[in-house]
């Protein structure tokens, strides 16, 4: 899915399902949470901490897409076309980082 096409079905779903969007404030404590939950998942089961009984059933991709819908309900109610933007990383990342990763002893 291109993501002006998931950009216009989250807006899509949140006028028929979700009534509104929740306020730019409410939306970016939601997505802080979210992002805890991937925390979580990630230090219990890929990090040092051990995986409580009641996370072994949490699910990474549902988690991850969580954070993707709020982050996408950001940038529709902030007017971010996140195409244009990621576009726009990847132009700055690839001019600012072209050998800086290339060269670095650590990542060898």
């Amino acid at each position: 899915m291109e993501v002006s096409a998931l950009q216009k079905k989250v807006d899509e779903w949140i006028k028929e399902f979700g009534v509104r969007y929740f306020d730019e404030m409410t939306n970016t404590a939601m997505l802080m949470e979210e992002v805890g939950e991937v925390a979580r998942i990630m230090a219990r089961r890929y990090g040092e901490q051990s995986e409580k009984e009641s996370d072994k059933n949490k699910d990474l991709g549902e988690e991850l897409a969580d954070v993707l819908f709020v982050l996408v309900c950001l940038a529709n109610q902030t007017g971010v076309d996140l195409e244009d933007a990621i576009r726009n990383n990847f132009e700055k990342k690839t001019k600012r980082d072209s050998t800086r990763h290339l060269e670095n002893k650590k990542l060898l």
